[in-house]
């Protein structure tokens, strides 16, 4: 099976198949949702991703490794992930 979501970086095969079963399943989907939200989608679906997660699909759409996303996008993000409902097992 050829998997895009797999070829990006930063993502691995639990990541895609989590984003799968939320119903991600190319660049694009994960384009128009954006981080925070398939991030939000991932945890409301009860999958124990860690913050970790949110950082990879953010490096992903902007093609970088996740730890060399900068700490101020890292705090927006978590903030806007704060302003959303809370996620199942926070």
């Amino acid at each position: 099976m050829n998997d895009e979501l797999q070829h990006l970086k930063n993502l691995g095969k639990t990541s895609a198949q989590w984003l799968h079963a939320v119903g991600i399943h190319s660049l694009s989907d994960l384009r128009r949702l954006g981080a925070v939200n398939a991030y939000h989608a991932v945890r409301s679906r009860g999958f124990r991703a860690s913050k970790v997660l949110l950082y990879a699909i953010e490096g992903a759409l902007l093609d970088v490794h996740w730890n060399d996303i900068p700490v101020e996008r890292k705090d927006a993000l978590n903030k806007q992930l704060d302003a959303k409902a809370p996620c199942k097992n926070n």
